[in-house]
């Protein structure tokens, strides 16, 4: 926590002394770190089969390939923003299988690849809004959360969905360091989990997921703040009680089971009423749910989204 608040200031400094016009080099920067990542997509990487053109696809320009792979938030492989790409190189997502079970009448474990065969990928060009104030647009690849849900058949208990990332300290080295609880836990209610804009993502870009973007199956709601896109997903379990999440339990103050979206409700210790898009150098509005609200408000009608943050 002390670093991750050591990292914000630090970009609030520099996004000050840029904005004052002190030099290219701050630029840079403030724009997002570099790495040796290409500016484009890796040509020599595997391409994915899917359908485009999504209703549900944002028009906003796309951040570029560099930038979604080299400024990552996975305190699995560390907690700057350049560490997961660089300490994530080795890492190994074949074999994986996911489990899902708990209230559902049909229990299964399932090879990531078998989900990839039974569900059409299709391309999700959606705003991503980290917590921490800044954005991008990605293009994900995946299939609809729902439609797995369906397929193992929720029992009428099943009012909440679990999800659990990898454990294993010796291929994720983040682990090894308290800096939370692990293994890293999410979830959902039920209606959010079956709502057609939350996928289930194996690539992004026309190709399978990098590792520091959560490889080989992440989560991605984009009406909430990034840090509900669990990642390296091994685990899915349907629950009768509210799941813990692990941001929640790390710091109930700053972040909520809902984690939407929301202007109008700032982190404590800065504003949320703006972001700043990575690769841009001004600041816009942050957008109620994200800019999905004429799709997602109806979740939480009556609800005091405060309070229920």
């Amino acid at each position: 926590m002390y670093r991750r608040r050591r990292e914000f200031l630090k970009d609030s400094l520099l996004f000050t002394a840029t904005s004052l016009g002190v030099g290219g080099g701050l630029l840079s920067l403030v724009k997002g770190r570099r790495s040796d990542q290409p500016s484009s997509e890796p040509p020599d990487a595997s391409r994915l089969d899917f359908a485009t053109g999504s209703t549900y696809d944002t028009r906003e320009a796309k951040t570029p390939y560099r930038d979604v792979t080299s400024y990552n938030n996975f305190y699995e492989f560390g907690v700057d923003k350049d560490e997961p790409a660089a300490r994530s190189r080795g890492f190994q997502s074949r074999p994986w299988t996911l489990a899902i079970d708990g209230e559902v009448s049909q229990a299964m474990t399932v090879d990531v690849d078998q989900l990839t065969r039974w569900f059409p990928l299709e391309e999700r060009v959606y705003r991503m809004r980290c917590v921490e104030a800044w954005s991008m647009v990605i293009p994900w690849i995946g299939f609809p959360l729902g439609d797995l849900l369906k397929r193992v058949e929720p029992t009428s208990r099943a009012r909440y969905v679990a999800f659990t990332t990898l454990y294993d300290p010796q291929r994720m080295p983040g682990q090894a360091a308290h800096v939370l609880d692990w293994p890293y836990v999410e979830g959902l209610r039920l209606d959010e989990a079956m709502h057609p804009l939350a996928i289930l993502a194996v690539g992004l870009y026309g190709r399978w997921l990098p590792s520091q973007n959560g490889a080989p199956l992440r989560l991605v709601v984009p009406w909430k703040y990034g840090f509900k896109g669990i990642k390296s997903i091994v685990k899915i379990r349907l629950t009768a009680e509210q799941p813990p999440s692990t941001w929640s339990v790390a710091g109930p103050s700053e972040y909520g089971f809902y984690a939407n979206v929301n202007p109008a409700v700032d982190h404590p210790r800065w504003s949320q009423g703006t972001e700043r898009r990575i690769g841009e150098l001004r600041r816009r509005p942050t957008l109620p749910f994200n800019g999905y609200a004429d799709q997602v408000a109806g979740l939480y009608a009556g609800m005091d989204l405060r309070r229920f943050f």
